[in-house]
């Protein structure tokens, strides 16, 4: 599940749930006899029925692949639902799935019936299985650990099996237990010491009150202390899960079904919907870090520009929350807790501090503290500077999408198709040579302002095609305009997604752009989804009685580039492919369960760009060999083979000579392959008059970012070599 995802389109549908398909028996007998009115003032439908009957029309005839719920349908959905109530394997035994397989094809009866008995015995399950392994961590947890044996744990739960009984699950439990306990310790003793975990060197701060006043704890005391909070934080998790509401089982339930259609298919329970209710425009008050729901934990995706999180630069994508801490309360874990709850502890009023703990893609705990505030909107919105590179002979102007923003609610609005073509107007009148789009980390946003900003740098043509089961429906930039008719490169990642990559997919069908990607291609979402409110969908006289049934967040339809090519599960290829810092991770929609594949339909007549033509294979060599001679890029190489291998190797140590040994290494290895030097040949011109000191620390943020990115110099390089030849 996610939260703030950017909808390209909404759409409108109506379909009704009418009498006979929610009424029990007796009111369909009245039906027959004619009252039918009388049926419904003395029969209230079944709630789980109606929604459930809702539900299955909705994925048959409204989503994409239009897929029947059958018995086939209900093996993937059991399977998911397993992994939903207990990804870790850590309170089912293999008894209690045995018990539950007799579900296992009949989810689409369950669903079509309103007979929630899978959901009921689950929770007869887990009300059992809980409180033992509640009342066993409470005890382990009384007495010392021997950190002298050579013991491990399996963190990858996809690698363990489940247990055979309940002597597996306190084995499983100790030794989970028990590692907690050890990293805590650390975490204790690096407090202690007065070590920040990012350089390692202990502060001014720190190191003066342990002139005044302290006497170290020893191991013994600091392992008493991490087994406190360890307890502490476990007896919340257990009150959490016993607490577990009833909408909170049928979201496992309803959501095992609807992700055997798509990933981005999500029914919404009531309480949720209004996550989805965000304006385009980009008002949000908190973190502003898009959030996933990943098993049992909590993953950032994406930072939003502007927030909170983006301005303190600590919080990162990929990093996995584990704790959530209020100002200077003891942190409460979010292992295992969805994602709205989760949300409902990191949100808050503005000026307030939050505290995250999180564990980066490499192993590292960190504990990052965030004032919560409102999205800066004039960081969100697309800006432009001027970038020259001091042993190059040449002027590039450079502008960023943070996302594809539209106001709907206002017609006067801002949208990011205008504020780019402002910008490159902007840029022309300075006597640019060259245009940098820059996409990267951009999760996309409006259709329409997908196809406006493509037609800028044509005169007129196909951008893309938008299909279902019918013929596809093309959009065309048709003004007959061209702002901006230079060279132009356009910059993507593995986090460039939807919008994004209808724009570079165009620009590089029409051989427009030159695209240079640090990564082998972008997201892979060439999906549209819309938002479906399910409760319009009652029978109206029947939703003046029922409690509210939520909404879905719905696939509809495909998109496909104009040479036919959909940019679904494939993505974008770049011409030039620049390290990535992140090429260890499995991300984009190529990592996803039951994505839709890649697929192609008929490309439409386009003329391709023919004012300005490169050879690909040429910049592509020359690119490759100053590469090899960056010491920037060649870090980041050696950073992603070291993180691959310590990214399979999933089992962590639960012995403490062993596990200190793992963590110098991993801090040595953070100190030689950091890049965050300014390179002093980059030089960053702002186009806009400073107002204050917001503005011009702002832009200095901005500048630096530019100056310590190793892409910006070799895109200069590429450009260098690109106006050679034209």
């Amino acid at each position: 599940m996610k939260f703030l995802i950017p909808i390209l389109c909404t759409v409108a549908i109506s379909l009704s749930v009418w009498g006979k398909d929610v009424t029990s028996k007796k009111a369909e007998e009245d039906d027959d006899q004619k009252t039918p009115f009388g049926a419904f003032q003395q029969y209230t439908p079944d709630p789980d029925k109606v929604l459930g009957t809702i539900l299955e029309q909705t994925l048959v005839n409204v989503h994409f692949l239009h897929k029947e719920v059958d018995d086939e349908l209900s093996k993937s959905a059991f399977k998911l639902y397993l992994e939903r109530i207990d990804y870790g394997k850590q309170f089912l035994t293999g008894e209690d799935v045995s018990s539950l397989e007799k579900y296992e094809k009949k989810f689409d009866d369950i669903l079509k019936n309103g007979d929630l008995s899978v959901v009921r015995l689950t929770e007869k399950i887990m009300n059992k299985r809980i409180p033992f392994v509640e009342k066993y961590v409470e005890t382990v947890l009384k007495k010392d650990f021997d950190y002298t044996s050579k013991e491990s744990y399996e963190t990858d739960a996809k690698k363990r099996s489940y247990v055979d009984n309940q002597d597996g699950l306190k084995e499983r439990w100790r030794k989970l237990v028990k590692l907690e306990v050890l990293i805590q310790y650390f975490e204790l003793k690096d407090e202690q010491d007065g070590v920040n975990q990012d350089d390692k060197k202990k502060s001014k701060k720190k190191k003066l009150a342990k002139k005044k006043n302290a006497k170290d704890k020893s191991l013994k005391e600091l392992m008493k202390d991490s087994r406190a909070k360890v307890a502490k934080r476990y007896h919340r998790v257990f009150k959490r899960l016993k607490a577990e509401k009833k909408s909170d089982r049928l979201d496992k339930f309803y959501n095992s079904i609807t992700k055997v259609y798509d990933p981005h298919t999500h029914y919404l329970i009531p309480e949720e919907k209004e996550d989805f209710d965000i304006d385009m425009s980009g008002k949000l008050e908190g973190i502003g870090a898009l959030l996933r729901e990943e098993g049992s934990f909590i993953k950032v995706e994406r930072i939003i520009p502007g927030s909170a999180s983006w301005k303190g630069k600590e919080l990162k994508a990929e990093d996995v929350i584990l704790a959530v801490g209020q100002a200077s309360d003891d942190p409460v874990d979010i292992v295992d807790m969805s994602i709205r709850d989760a949300v409902k502890l990191i949100r808050g009023k503005k000026g307030t501090v939050v505290k995250l703990k999180v564990k980066r893609p490499d192993g590292t705990i960190k504990v990052i503290p965030i004032v919560r505030d409102q999205v800066v909107l004039e960081e969100s919105y697309v800006k432009s500077t001027i970038i020259e590179h001091k042993k190059l002979k040449q002027k590039i102007g450079y502008i960023h999408v943070p996302k594809f923003y539209r106001d709907f609610q206002d017609s006067n609005g801002r949208n990011c198709s205008d504020d780019v073509k402002n910008e490159i107007i902007k840029l022309k009148a300075k006597g640019v040579d060259g245009i940098v789009l820059n996409l990267r980390n951009n999760g996309g946003g409006a259709l329409q302002d997908a196809t406006l900003m493509g037609g800028l740098f044509i005169d007129k043509g196909p951008m893309v095609q938008v299909k279902n089961r019918g013929e596809a429906k093309v959009h065309r930039d048709t003004d007959g305009k061209i702002y901006w008719d230079k060279p132009v490169i356009v910059l993507i990642n593995r986090f460039s997604a939807s919008a994004s990559e209808i724009v570079a997919g165009a620009l590089k069908d029409y051989e427009r752009a030159v695209i240079v990607g640090s990564s082998e291609q972008t997201h892979g979402k060439g999906t549209v989804q819309a938002i479906m409110n399910l409760q319009e969908m009652v029978n109206p006289f029947f939703a003046r009685i029922l409690p509210p049934i939520g909404a879905m967040k719905i696939t509809t339809d495909m998109f496909y580039r104009i040479n036919g090519m959909s940019t679904q599960f494939r993505g974008v290829k770049p011409h030039i492919v620049l390290p990535d810092q992140f090429g260890y991770l499995e991300s984009g929609e190529q990592s996803l369960d039951f994505a839709i594949p890649y697929a192609e339909i008929s490309k439409v007549k386009f003329n391709k760009w023919t004012k300005q033509k490169y050879d690909i294979s040429k910049l592509k060599g020359l690119s490759e060999k100053r590469v090899k001679g960056n010491d920037s890029f060649q870090k980041v190489i050696k950073s992603v083979e070291w993180s691959k291998k310590r990214k399979d190797d999933t089992k962590r140590t639960i012995n403490l000579v062993e596990m200190e040994k793992l963590r110098t290494e991993t801090q040595a290895a953070s100190d030689r392959f950091k890049h965050d030097e300014i390179n002093p040949n980059i030089v960053v011109k702002n186009t806009k008059k400073v107002k204050n000191d917001m503005e011009k620390e702002s832009f200095k943020e901005f500048k630096e970012e530019l100056q310590k990115d190793p892409v910006i110099e070799e895109t200069l390089f590429i450009f260098n070599d690109m106006l050679k030849k034209s």
